[in-house]
């Protein structure tokens, strides 16, 4: 690390349990986000302020007027730019150092079959479920963990699924692709801002605590917050049994 890293970094390095070897981690390390909007803003933010070698961010969208109560990482003279390069303005001004790759389009399957196979780490701050089916199937295909978050109205989730391990269930084990169900959007329902600022915090607290070995994570552990009287409820998650997902990670 250059003499510039080493103060940039020194109160994650004086950490006994980060040091050195951790923040080299980070600097090595690739990590993938799926979204630039209210949760993917803390996380692209903390994730370069960290040093995180490699950031790649992606959303087709462009910054809206109605996006600036809640995205962080967006500003009023950056509407109508696309949130991906907005975002990436923002962890460029914080960290010139960060590399940071930026893609306008949406993620489906083919550009994520390619794009998870080269990260260490995918954390999924998108609001549809399609791409989040999309995204759990592509880090099952390759062994990525994900780290996915979801936040409505005062209502918010989070958990991690790490499909390196063969005990740990995925996505789609606990919301099947083929379930039928209205989903909630925050441009009819609302949310309340801080409240993705929480669970965007914490994906990127698991996100860099994957790639760099720390604790343990939320594998297999779903924690949903109640954000009218901050209080949390966490369950386990099992594997399902024949999940037409993961059930595949077994035939290979």
């Amino acid at each position: 690390m250059t003499d510039d890293e080493l103060l940039r970094y020194s109160r994650h390095i004086l950490q006994g349990e980060i040091g050195i070897e951790g923040q080299q981690r980070w600097l090595a390390s690739h990590a993938l986000i799926i979204g630039a909007g209210g949760l993917g803003s803390p996380v692209a933010l903390y994730l370069a302020t960290a040093g995180v070698g490699q950031i790649t961010l992606v959303d087709h969208d462009t910054v809206d007027l109605t996006n600036l109560q809640r995205q962080i990482a967006h500003t009023q003279a950056r509407i109508g730019q696309p949130k991906a390069e907005s975002a990436k303005a923002a962890m460029l001004a914080i960290n010139p150092g960060a590399q940071v790759h930026t893609v306008l389009q949406r993620a489906d399957a083919a550009w994520l079959d390619a794009a998870v196979a080269q990260a260490d780490v995918v954390i999924d701050c998108c609001d549809n479920f399609a791409t989040r089916q999309a995204v759990n199937r592509a880090c099952v295909a390759h062994r990525k963990p994900l780290v996915s978050g979801a936040a409505i109205g005062f209502d918010g989730q989070i958990s991690v699924y790490d499909s390196r391990e063969p005990s740990q269930p995925c996505y789609a084990c606990l919301f099947p692709p083929d379930s039928t169900f209205e989903e909630a959007q925050c441009a009819t329902l609302g949310v309340f801002a801080p409240l993705v600022g929480i669970i965007g915090s914490m994906q990127a607290a698991e996100a860099l605590k994957l790639l760099a070995g720390i604790g343990s994570s939320l594998a297999g552990r779903l924690q949903m917050l109640d954000g009218r009287t901050m209080s949390w409820t966490e369950i386990q998650l099992p594997r399902a049994t024949g999940c037409p997902v993961c059930a595949q990670r077994d035939l290979t």
